[in-house]
């Protein structure tokens, strides 16, 4: 990969700036220096070099840091680093809200690890993934079960998909309490259960008590078996997270849907919000690769202007995974794939990816239109500020902060990136909270759905909602509150080794 220069002025980081000061007779007195802001700094540098809106945003010019007083003048200007960096980024949604929101999805840490852990799957969680709304005209909240995942503590109670809780311990769930009751310090909570009963809502009498278990480790293949419809086998891949760590089982899980010759593939991607791209290139591996198509282009990124005349090579399909096995590719010409509002970045990027070659049959609701991408920067300069598991000791030991900025837009083979409104699908159906169904199952609508277009019985009059998920009274969701949803980690796509901070190379 070609190196480029980022016209990044270099700083000294470690030196004494001191002043005379008149009222005490002349006694040199110590003043801020850069040195004195090592997170603001780290963040400055890091987004000057790489975000995507960095044209856009005056404070991320290159010559802010031409005056070293103003400089370090603006570097105290917000003492809380979280404030910083989203008063840097352009138009974030928590600055100037959702409307008018430019930059919807960049975010922070304040510990690298509580990030990377994410990344990898592993939280405090007693596997239950569920989505909060509030009532209409009332502050009062209730939680819908959308699965429970496997060889959780969920896994071994009584609770399953679909089910509605509207108190925890007792308390009535509301706009203020639910993240105390839901997410704050107490592993092991009751949920108050309800019913629904004529599209309305009623406590039940029901309880539950769950658990979180530290360090827990979510498999994000849910499901994954071969269904037989009318003498058709279809696999079906329930998947909920694109982590490295699981790459092999992922492709293990194709191997069985080749060793079983099916004539079809659904892929379910109606709760991932997204995560590694290097995931997201071997699904599409193995639903289009033929083993001689890897040097056709699956992505295309595009930068910031400092950025992308130096770098932007494509990433292709592939034949291997990272771990070096063969991928199990099934080579198909159409694939369907379930979404809804929850389907996000690298799920969005398997669609748009696909789309130049493949017969992509869209089921379910419109994605998020999330088609950025980031990596997880840290403040390990000699690594260009990329985070690397291998470099731990290297990372500024008084700034333990990481940023996860959007750099860019990954294009297709055909050039196509615009889906900031989402994807839309070829057949529309809202998940129903009155009959959500089992996963996997014909009981669920939208596996029936899609299922019966491949077998040919699309009637869509036998299809409707009766109470579709409120999207407008969403409120938060577990997904949301572990920092999962809305990825596309290019992390081990893009080398530091091809950025340079030095800005003295030519």
């Amino acid at each position: 990969m070609k190196k480029y220069l980022l016209l990044v002025v270099a700083i000294g980081f470690i030196f004494t700036n001191c002043k005379k000061n008149d009222d005490d007779g002349g006694a040199p007195t110590s003043v801020n220096t850069v040195a004195d802001f090592p997170v603001q700094n780290f963040m400055w540098l890091a987004m000057n070099a790489y975000y995507f809106w960095q044209a856009d945003v005056d404070d991320l010019d290159d010559s802010k840091i031409d005056d070293q007083e103003a400089y370090v003048e603006f570097l105290s200007s917000q003492a809380d680093p979280e404030d910083f960096f989203f008063n840097i980024c352009y138009q974030h949604r928590n600055v100037v809200g959702d409307a008018a929101a430019i930059d919807r999805f960049s975010f922070l840490s304040e510990n690298y690890k509580d990030l990377v852990q994410r990344f990898q799957g592993v939280s405090k969680s007693n596997g239950l993934d569920f989505n909060l709304f509030a009532f209409s005209d009332s502050d009062d909240v209730y939680g819908v079960v959308n699965y429970i995942a496997n060889d959780s503590d969920a896994s071994t109670k009584e609770i399953k998909r679909g089910d509605v809780f509207t108190g925890v311990n007792g308390q009535t769930l509301n706009r203020t309490n639910f993240r105390d009751l839901l997410f704050g310090d107490q592993d092991t909570y009751t949920l108050n259960l309800a019913s629904i009963d004529n599209n309305t809502i009623t406590p039940n009498g029901m309880e539950v008590s769950l658990t979180k278990v530290e360090n827990f480790v979510e498999n994000p293949i849910l499901i994954s078996k071969v269904i037989e419809e009318n003498g058709i086998k279809v696999g079906y891949l329930l998947y909920n997270s694109f982590i490295a760590n699981f790459d092999e089982q992922l492709n293990d899980a194709f191997g069985d849907f080749k060793a079983a010759g099916v004539d079809e593939v659904i892929l379910d991607f109606r709760y991932n919000g997204g995560g590694r791209v290097s995931s997201a290139v071997q699904i599409a591996s193995s639903i289009y690769n033929n083993g001689s198509n890897t040097d056709e282009i699956f992505l295309q990124p595009r930068f910031n202007d400092k950025l992308q005349a130096g770098n932007g090579a494509p990433t292709n399909f592939i034949s291997t995974t990272i771990g070096g096995s063969p991928v199990n590719a099934l080579n198909l010409d159409k694939v369907y794939i379930i979404t809804t509002g929850s389907t996000a970045s690298a799920s969005e990027l398997v669609i748009n990816g696909l789309e130049p070659y493949v017969d992509v049959v869209q089921v379910g609701e419109r994605t998020v239109g999330k088609n950025e991408f980031s990596v997880t920067f840290v403040d390990d300069r000699a690594n260009n500020f990329f985070y690397d598991e291998d470099r731990e000791g290297n990372i500024n030991p008084d700034n333990q902060w990481a940023i996860q900025p959007l750099l860019g837009r990954n294009e297709n083979a055909d050039g196509f990136s615009d889906y900031t409104a989402g994807l839309v699908p070829d057949n529309e159906l809202e998940e129903d909270i009155a009959n959500l169904g089992v996963l996997g199952e014909r009981s669920d609508p939208l596996l029936n759905l899609a299922l019966n277009i491949i077998t040919g019985v699309s009637s869509k009059s036998r299809f409707s909602t009766s109470l579709p998920f409120p999207k407008a009274e969403l409120v938060s969701s577990s997904a949301i509150m572990k920092g999962t949803n809305n990825m596309m980690l290019m992390d081990g796509i893009l080398k530091p080794e091809a950025f340079s901070l030095d800005s003295n190379k030519e």
